[in-house]
């Protein structure tokens, strides 16, 4: 599994977004980027979590952030769930888990003592070069913005 760490270059990765559209880390050269993997749309934590970032998006964007969350759902899945909350970023469809693993966002986790391979909730901030400026490893759902900014000091 990979092991990234702050100021490690993140990992190039392009996928597709909800409307079949690529995007790449080359993208977001020159601004910041949150990029946030999660396990499923329209679970309670991944739902909290990015209605969050949504919530706050303006404020992201006027401090040169950009938002991408990238989870294992398909684009169909990603559109609806953009369409019932409004989100007004790009969700990545890894269905192939590819980002997921390059990142080391795919891994064993463990349920009722059961162990399975799954998604491991983290973000990344990256700067305007590409390189790791922040891992967060628990995130908190229900508050990231305020975990983010405090962490950073922003």
């Amino acid at each position: 599994m990979t092991n990234l760490k702050v100021g490690d270059k993140a990992p190039t990765f392009e996928g597709v977004n909800q409307s079949g559209e690529k995007v790449a880390l080359k993208d977001f050269e020159g601004k910041k980027l949150i990029l946030y993997f999660y396990p499923k749309d329209n679970t309670p934590g991944c739902t909290a979590e990015s209605c969050n970032l949504n919530d706050n998006y303006d404020a992201w964007l006027a401090k040169g952030f950009d938002v991408v969350g990238v989870s294992p759902d398909s684009e169909k899945s990603h559109q609806k769930f953009i369409d019932k909350f409004g989100f007004r970023f790009n969700l990545i469809a890894d269905t192939e888990k590819e980002i997921l693993e390059s990142y080391g966002a795919w891994g064993e986790k463990s349920m009722y003592g059961k162990k399975y391979m799954g998604v491991l909730r983290k973000t990344f901030v990256i700067d305007e070069k590409g390189v790791i400026q922040e891992i967060f490893e628990k995130v908190n759902t229900k508050d990231h913005t305020n975990q983010i900014i405090n962490t950073l000091n922003l």
